[in-house]
């Protein structure tokens, strides 16, 4: 090999990989992450999730600043819990979020520098999988992300399904009990408030009021306070076997398995990944949840089922997949989302 050929292989041998900035904005917590071109998480941080869109967008700029001072980095994904507009630039609505029609790419490359790209952030997560993770060589693939609410991905074809504007698919708000519990979407009975983190400690709260002695752990910790109540809480106390805790936890399962038949029935998937803050616990519940599945599922006993696993990037497949969309769209010739002016 000459010199030249022995640069050029070393060139790609050492070459500095190139990074982006994944943001994952949920009800609860933004979160926001340096990710490399072959998938791996570098470096994160992280904010509660303010109220009002000024005080949201400071959060965004504010995470992404602190990183940008430890990493050179090429452009931003935004990871948003919410409907993306078709362009792909803007927020048309977030139930758990303060954005309504807002021009959030634009406003967020303007305070940063950087361009910047908008996807919904299970569509992100669901993107993740499929390259790095899970999903990885699926051809027809379900993302189910258990955090504050649901929030759902489809891969059809290996591609991301958006819908014909943009927002499908709303998975979570699939009603699956009528004149349920109330959603912060504005309607009654959705899967997520069933099935999410904040479903498992309105169940939990629900259990205690009608059996106050049952409780040992949840009810020590709690003090008697539903307001304290988390879902977090309630996994810990499941895991040190509190009964209360251990029923909120079954009845999540069940809801669980429920709402991935009624997914199986219509787009009929080769696997569907459990990801989100609540996949952390699966151990508590995933057995029992594909148990459901397979008895709710239609044609039960007569037809495959899908193959049902966690995310292997865990919480952080939203803040991959973003950073991977941006880096791709930054590194694409023509127009640019997000491009500062």
């Amino acid at each position: 090999m000459g010199s030249r050929g022995l640069k050029k292989t070393l060139k790609r041998t050492f070459r500095r990989p190139e990074l982006a900035i994944g943001v994952d904005v949920g009800g609860t917590s933004v979160r926001a992450g340096v990710v490399d071109d072959q998938g791996s998480l570098l470096d994160t941080t992280r904010v509660g999730t303010p109220g009002g869109e000024g005080a949201l967008e400071d959060a965004i700029a504010g995470v992404v600043e602190e990183l940008r001072n430890r990493h050179e980095v090429t452009a931003v994904g935004l990871a948003v819990a919410g409907f993306v507009g078709t362009d792909r630039r803007s927020v048309m609505f977030a139930p758990h979020l303060a954005w309504r029609a807002a021009p959030v790419a634009d406003r967020i490359a303007k305070r940063v520098g950087l361009p910047v790209t908008l996807e919904h952030d299970a569509n992100s997560a669901t993107l993740a999988e499929h390259r790095f993770g899970a999903a990885r060589g699926s051809k027809v693939a379900a993302l189910i992300a258990l955090g504050t609410g649901i929030g759902a991905g489809l891969l059809l074809d290996g591609q991301i399904y958006r819908g014909a504007h943009g927002v499908g698919p709303e998975l979570g708000h699939l009603t699956v009990v009528p004149g349920g519990r109330p959603c912060p979407c504005g309607k009654y009975g959705c899967w997520e408030r069933y099935c999410s983190g904040t479903a498992l400690a309105a169940t939990a709260v629900e259990l205690l009021a009608r059996n106050p002695g049952r409780s040992t752990v949840l009810a020590r910790e709690t003090a008697g306070d539903p307001g304290s109540v988390t879902g977090r809480r309630v996994a810990g106390a499941a895991r040190d076997g509190d009964p209360v805790a251990q029923r909120a936890m079954a009845e999540l399962a069940k809801w669980l398995g429920e709402g991935l038949a009624l997914v199986a029935d219509v787009f009929d998937p080769e696997i569907m990944v459990i990801g989100g803050g609540v996949s952390e616990s699966a151990p508590l519940f995933l057995d029992e949840a594909r148990e459901h599945y397979a008895t709710a599922i239609t044609g039960a006993g007569h037809r495959p089922l899908a193959r049902i696993r966690t995310a292997h990037l865990g919480d952080d497949t939203a803040i991959v997949g973003a950073a991977t969309l941006a880096r791709e769209a930054a590194a694409t010739p023509g127009p640019r989302v997000g491009v500062p002016g």
